[in-house]
Parts: C-alpha cells; sequence; structure tokens
C-alpha cells in the first residue's frame, strides 16, 4: 500500500505540474485584446428589417471606421436609429471586427429607448454593444450584420 501511494503522489504532482505548463503556454499564445466601439445604425421594416451605419473601432490608440450593414427576420415594425456603444472582445488585429456576424437582441423605442445586443463573428470576435434608439420600432428579432473596414 505504501509503495503504490509513494508512486501515485509523484505521478500526480507531475501531472498537474505539465497540465499547468500546458494551460499557461495556451494563454500566452492568444493574447486576445479588447477595443471600444461606437456605431450609429439606422434601421426599418416590417417583419424583415434592413438597416446600414457607420461606426469606429478604437484598437491599441488608433480609430478604425467601418461600415455596417445588416438585416433581420422576426417581430420587427416600425423604423429607428440607433447609437450603440461598447466593446470588441477576443481582437488580435483591426481587420478581425470585419466579417459577417450572427446577432440575437431585443429592443423598443416610441421617440427614444434601449437596446443591446452581442454579436460574434467566424473570428471569435464579440461585439456587446448597448445604447439609445430614437423613432418608432418594436423588435425581437435574430438577424446577421456585416462590418467592412473603410
Amino acid at each position: 500500500m505504501k509503495k503504490n501511494l509513494a508512486r501515485t503522489v509523484p505521478t500526480l504532482i507531475r501531472g498537474a505540474m505539465l497540465g499547468l505548463m500546458a494551460v499557461a503556454s495556451l494563454s500566452t499564445a492568444s493574447r486576445a485584446e479588447t477595443g471600444s466601439i461606437r456605431v450609429v445604425f439606422a434601421k426599418v421594416g416590417f417583419i424583415v428589417g434592413a438597416g446600414g451605419g457607420r461606426g469606429v473601432l478604437t484598437f491599441r490608440g488608433h480609430n478604425y471606421p467601418f461600415r455596417v450593414s445588416g438585416m433581420s427576420l422576426g417581430i420587427t415594425a416600425g423604423g429607428s436609429m440607433n447609437k450603440f456603444i461598447g466593446q470588441a472582445l477576443n481582437m488580435h488585429a483591426p481587420g478581425d471586427i470585419a466579417g459577417t456576424y450572427s446577432a440575437v437582441g431585443a429592443g423598443g423605442a416610441l421617440a427614444a429607448g434601449a437596446g443591446g445586443v452581442q454579436l460574434q463573428n467566424d473570428k471569435g470576435v464579440i461585439l456587446q454593444l448597448h445604447g439609445v434608439k430614437a423613432g418608432m420600432e418594436l423588435s425581437a428579432s435574430v438577424g446577421g450584420v456585416t462590418i467592412t473596414m473603410e
């Protein structure tokens, strides 16, 4: 019994050390960063909504302008102007923000209101946005958004 315990403890310690080294090497290799984002987006629709706008990514102290276009399907009625701010997570370079995002969000506006959305693209970049709406819109929809760098 003592021989088994004497062999088991060092083996467990070695395994734990190897596991910690593996985790440490993975976290230093990826080093994802966070940027801040501002977007102005106009949307109009009934059942199917469409919109477009512009935004700015601030990443590593520099501003990168981009265009936004999108479409949604679900309960959408009316039109609104949306001003969002938030974060772009899992960024390695400014160009990572470009791509097609899937979105699930909800919000409402009658003259003014609030809304929020979280989007993710195929590069793993996550946009967490919140802000104000002006206009007359009620929405609970699933949609896609495409961001292209200017």
